[in-house]
Formats: structure tokens, C-alpha cells, sequence
């Protein structure tokens, strides 16, 4: 049986990523297939695409062409879990309440997901099911489960050793740190409203977590931010999860005399040197650049905005007009994916000019290539995801996957995989 984890108690308040860059920089093994008794398999870097509607996640392959490598359902314990979900008013509320709200009239059966070090499975956060669950790539059964605290789990973050995962409960206001082996919990800390995005930053040693507070509301005016909550970022320990920061962007916005940007930060990614951070907030066609050391905001850019968008912020999903945010390893270019306004750019980070901007339909994630040379965005509103090299801004491959991808991942196989084969 899949093991399970200690449920908590619901709050009272309902990149490259780098932790992609970090968590997955796992030197690959050689392609052969031989290998000496008792020896690691061989592994192939590869990427991991979670389909969010559909409960599938495809691999493909993690630069060039992008071609197809194999397909996982992350939900074969679909049946089990939503008889228990029916035979729970509350836990029957909130499901329904993701379909209506996060997940667009869909249910969100995939939100985030990572491979372990030695490329025998996968770790995924189901939003829908409110857990964490690792999947065994060889036969696709469920290794343990862990249930979030309340009821649904949002984007993760793997530690640069692959031996820890933190995922945040939403609706608890929370987020947890699991073994990545065993779906033990190690730890625990809380957040502002709505945690979302994670980033393991300084080798390690420091956990970033970014609150995005409601925004499965329709109260989106500018008089009505206040009905938003409590949106911060929060910085601990990595060892202990002790707090050591909390950066609440509302002031650091009014001082630049950006008072009419909101103070949820979503998608972000570190400088290499870690000296910079660069974010995007809700309802803004555009980024933030933010000196960590001297805690301020240092510039701001405004990408165009596309007509058909139009201004009604309602109909923008989750209060995202831009979501996805990448850098290249260099560091010289940013990959901004411009969701409702249909598009995506990279832009040069000394100038700030956007390159060409790539049509793309609603583009939902933005992360680095295996080799480095090339932005790969989840295009969510064509279900194919789509790589934009860097040098040149210009689309250079684009391949099918499942229903409505969202997150874009860096990881490992074993050399030869196509699937798993059920015993």
C-alpha cells in the first residue's frame, strides 16, 4: 500500500526556474545500456510535461527537436480517490470549488512534478486530490502518497541534492518538505495566503516561498486589492525551515512609485549570482527586478499588450496576465511568457528590449532547455509545448502533449524508457 502522511490542520485563512536549474543538475549517466552488476542505470535527461486537465505528464526530449519519449497517468489511483472525495461533503466542496475556480470548469490533476536523482520515478503535486504522490517509472504504480494539509497542492521545488521536495498547500497556508525517497514529511512552515511558487536559493541552504493570496475571486479592481489578503514572500532555513525573512513587495512597490502593481509575486527567477530577482505579479504584462541585498525594487518593465486581451481583469485565469518566467544559464536573457496576451519574448536583461514576440496560446510556463540554448513555454490553450532559442528570440521547434500543460520540468530516465509496463 502507498504510504500516507500526517494530515494537518486547515489555516484559518484560506523558473529557468532555479529551482528547476538546481534541483535537476544531476550529471547524466552514459547512454549504454550495459552497466556492472549492482551499478546505477544509465540515465537520459529528458523533460517531464504535466498535463494538467487530462492527469497524464509526457516526456519528451530535453533540447532540439523535442521529440516524444513516453506518457505517465499520474492519477491510477483516479477511482480510489474520488470516492473518497464524494463521500466527504467538505473535501466534495472544495473539489469542486478547484474545478470551478483554478481549474477553469476542469479539474487540475497535475499541477508540478520532479524525477528523482536516480531516474526511477517521479514526484507529483495533484491539486485536485490535495496530495503529493510518487510515481514508479518502471510500472507506473503509486511509491507512497502524502495528503497536503487542506485541500489542494500547488507548485513544488526539488532541493539541489534531490533528496528533499517542498510543495505548498494552498488552502492551508503552508508548505511542507518531504523526503523525496520515503513522502515522509520533514518539516513544515507557514506562509502567507495562498502559497505558490518555491525556490531552494544559495546552494541550498535557503527555501523561498511566494504567497499569492485569493485569487480564485472575481474582486479584481484596483480599490478591491485589499480583499486579496495577507501576499508576501517568505524566506527560511532549508535545514531547520526556521524563518529568517519576510518580504512583503507593497512597500518596495509604493517606493518606486509602483503603487498600482499588486503585491503577489508569481513565477520568479534568481540572477546566476543570486544578487537579483526578477518576478511577475498579478494582472501586469510584464516583470520586476528586484536587488536582494539592497532590498528594493531597481526597475520595472512593460511588455506590450495584445488588444484581444482586452481589460476586463475577471477574464484572466487565476489573476495571471503574465505567467512564466525563465532566464538563460548566462544570465544575459529573461523568456517571459505573456499569457493572456498570447505570447512569448525574450528579453535582454542589461537592456531590457524584448525580442520578437512569438505568438503562442496562452502560454502557461516558461523554463530552460537540457543544453541551455533555448526557452521551452507550455503553450496551455494549444496543448503543445514550444522552444524559443535565446540568441535569437525565434521559435525553433514545438511538439504535441496532453490537455492544458502547465508545468515544464527538467529530468531523468533510464536510458531506453518509453513508458512503464505494468506488471
Amino acid at each position: 500500500m502507498p504510504r500516507t502522511g500526517p494530515r494537518r490542520r486547515l489555516g484559518v485563512r484560506s523558473l529557468c526556474t532555479l529551482a528547476a536549474a538546481l534541483g535537476l543538475l544531476v550529471p547524466a549517466a552514459a547512454t549504454s545500456s550495459s552497466a556492472a552488476p549492482g551499478a546505477a542505470p544509465a540515465l537520459r535527461e529528458v523533460m517531464f510535461v504535466g498535463n494538467n486537465w487530462e492527469g497524464t505528464a509526457d516526456v519528451i526530449e530535453s533540447s532540439g527537436g523535442l521529440g516524444k519519449v513516453g506518457r505517465i497517468d499520474v492519477i491510477p489511483d483516479k477511482d480510489q480517490r474520488l470516492a473518497e472525495i464524494y463521500l466527504d461533503p467538505v473535501k466534495l466542496a472544495f473539489f469542486l470549488g478547484v474545478r470551478l475556480g483554478p481549474g477553469e470548469g476542469h479539474d487540475q490533476f497535475v499541477d508540478d512534478m520532479y524525477s528523482t536523482p536516480d531516474g526511477t520515478a517521479v514526484v507529483v503535486s495533484r491539486p485536485s486530490f490535495a496530495d503529493v504522490v510518487s510515481l514508479d517509472l518502471a510500472t507506473g504504480r503509486i511509491r507512497w502518497r502524502f495528503p497536503v494539509a487542506g485541500y489542494r497542492a500547488d507548485h513544488m521545488a526539488l532541493s539541489p541534492d534531490g533528496t528533499r521536495v517542498a510543495v505548498s498547500a494552498s488552502t492551508a497556508n503552508t508548505v511542507h518538505v518531504l523526503d523525496v525517497r520515503t513522502g515522509t514529511e520533514l518539516g513544515s512552515f507557514h506562509t502567507g495566503d495562498k502559497p505558490h511558487e518555491n525556490i531552494f536559493t544559495d546552494g541550498g541552504r535557503q527555501l523561498w516561498n511566494m504567497s499569492i493570496g485569493n485569487v480564485e475571486t472575481a474582486l479584481d479592481a484596483p480599490w478591491l486589492d485589499w480583499t486579496k489578503g495577507d501576499r508576501h514572500i517568505t524566506v527560511v532555513d532549508a535545514a531547520t525551515l526556521a524563518p529568517i525573512r519576510v518580504i512583503d513587495m507593497r512597500k518596495r512597490l509604493d517606493d518606486a512609485g509602483l503603487g498600482g502593481l499588486s503585491n503577489a509575486v508569481r513565477p520568479a527567477v534568481f540572477s546566476p549570482d543570486g544578487s537579483k530577482l526578477y518576478f511577475q505579479v498579478s494582472f501586469f504584462n510584464g516583470f520586476v527586478e528586484y536587488d536582494v541585498a539592497a532590498d528594493r525594487i531597481t526597475r520595472v518593465k512593460t511588455l506590450p499588450a495584445a488588444p484581444a486581451a482586452g481589460t476586463d481583469r475577471t477574464t484572466w485565469p487565476n489573476d495571471s496576465r503574465h505567467h512564466g518566467l525563465s532566464m538563460s544559464p548566462s544570465g544575459d536573457r529573461l523568456c517571459v511568457a505573456g499569457t493572456v496576451d498570447d505570447y512569448a519574448t525574450v528579453v535582454d536583461r542589461a537592456t531590457l528590449q524584448e525580442g520578437p514576440l512569438v505568438p503562442a496560446s496562452k502560454p502557461y510556463w516558461a523554463t530552460v532547455s537540457g543544453d541551455g540554448k533555448s526557452c521551452l513555454i507550455s503553450e496551455s490553450g494549444a496543448d503543445r509545448v514550444t522552444a524559443i532559442d535565446f540568441a535569437t528570440g525565434l521559435k525553433t521547434a514545438s511538439v504535441a502533449v496532453g490537455r492544458h500543460p502547465q508545468r515544464v520540468r527538467l529530468g531523468h530516465v533510464p536510458t531506453g524508457w518509453t513508458g512503464p509496463t505494468p506488471p
